[in-house]
């Protein structure tokens, strides 16, 4: 899944840095599962917006895994603030996952 962006050098940068961001009960990064959506930088404000979601709304890690993405991008990027958000639109499958993961996952 391609992830949406105003800045493609940060974004790089950015998604390097999330892949040490798991999900505990899948053991694969956030980027891998395709849970990240899009990641917008605002120079001027030194803000980063991250819109993102999870394998299912109801999903037990769901807080720990967006606190994990809020703080691998805050210790990234240092003096920004992150702003998340969690969306349920589009849903996420397991199409939505790289082909590294599927490797991972042997899928």
């Amino acid at each position: 899944m391609n992830v949406a962006t105003n800045n493609d050098l940060r974004c790089t940068i950015a998604l390097a840095s999330l892949h040490d961001v798991l999900d505990p009960e899948i053991g694969l990064n956030v980027v891998d599962l395709g849970l990240i959506y899009q990641l917008n930088f605002e120079e001027d404000s030194r803000k980063i917006f991250a819109l993102m979601t999870l394998t299912t709304q109801f999903c037990p890690m769901g807080q720990s895994i967006a606190d994990g993405v809020k703080n691998n991008l805050s210790a990234c990027f240092p003096g920004y603030d992150v702003e998340l958000e969690l969306v349920f639109d589009p849903p996420w499958n397991h199409e939505m996952i790289s082909e590294e993961g599927q490797n991972f996952l042997n899928r």
